[in-house]
């Protein structure tokens, strides 16, 4: 019965766009019942949620991208995930809630979450110049994902935004310790820096690779005339991130006469 109701909902709702395939759109209906545990009216928000702007280039009509959504989503995130934290460790400072929600919001984090959701399989990319290798489209997961946390809230409200949000991305993370290993290798290189009295680091783009929908990203981080990183990534934050790590890497191979001449 239930099965017969949602085919009929789907050849109802569904149909209002030719620009998707109907297969993908009853399984993006599912998985939003799946997390949610109910069934969208509207599913233009979250046919968008999945859409990569790639996919445009395919589509019969002007439709439109996730990336408003996604931008959205990152603040709905952000809010949730501090209003958590502040409850979750009532006696923690200002400095451990700020790494600890950038740990839990960054894009590895989301990446790996949307993978363990499966949301790769239900994104429209333009197969043209996206293949759906695990390796190549982490990015574009996270951007989902992120994405998909706009649809919820636009749908059905911020008390069920914030389930969805707590039990598939916040407490996962706290149960796992994840949180315990800081992975904001930039935060801790500007701390390094202010302790020493060192320049601030700047970041440089070396290089871009790639297609506009798929670009690679190598960048340089400078503190002083021999403390140097170099990081590659999907974007910017990540290969930042990358090129921190490195100059904390040569840092500590570093004896502080080093640092300091």
């Amino acid at each position: 019965m239930l099965k017969k109701l949602f085919r009929l909902f789907s050849k109802k709702v569904l149909s209002s766009s030719d620009n998707y395939d109907l297969l993908r759109k009853e399984k993006i209906i599912l998985k939003i019942k799946e997390i949610t545990g109910q069934v969208p009216i509207k599913e233009e928000y979250f046919l968008k949620a999945f859409t990569h702007r790639s996919y445009l280039e395919l589509a019969k009509e002007n439709i439109k991208s996730n990336e408003r959504l996604e931008f959205f989503g990152d603040s709905i995130l952000g809010k949730i995930t501090a209003e958590f934290l502040f409850h979750y460790f009532p006696d923690a400072d200002e400095g451990f809630l700020t790494k600890t929600r950038a740990q839990i919001v960054n894009k590895n984090s989301l990446e790996l979450i949307g993978f363990n959701l499966n949301l790769h399989d239900l994104i429209f990319i333009n197969e043209k110049y996206l293949s759906k290798d695990k390796k190549k489209i982490g990015n574009i997961v996270a951007d989902c994902l992120e994405a998909l946390i706009g649809a919820v809230y636009l749908e059905f409200g911020e008390v069920t935004t914030k389930k969805f949000v707590d039990n598939f991305i916040i407490i996962p993370q706290i149960k796992n310790d994840d949180i315990k290993d800081d992975k904001n290798y930039k935060g801790k290189l500007l701390e390094f820096a202010h302790a020493m009295k060192l320049n601030q680091p700047t970041y440089t783009i070396v290089e871009q690779l790639g297609p506009q929908h798929n670009k690679i990203y190598k960048i340089r981080v400078d503190v002083e005339k021999d403390i140097f990183g170099i990081g590659t990534g999907p974007n910017k934050k990540t290969a930042e991130q990358e090129a921190a790590k490195h100059a904390l890497d040569l840092i500590n191979s570093l004896k502080p006469n080093d640092i300091l001449n």
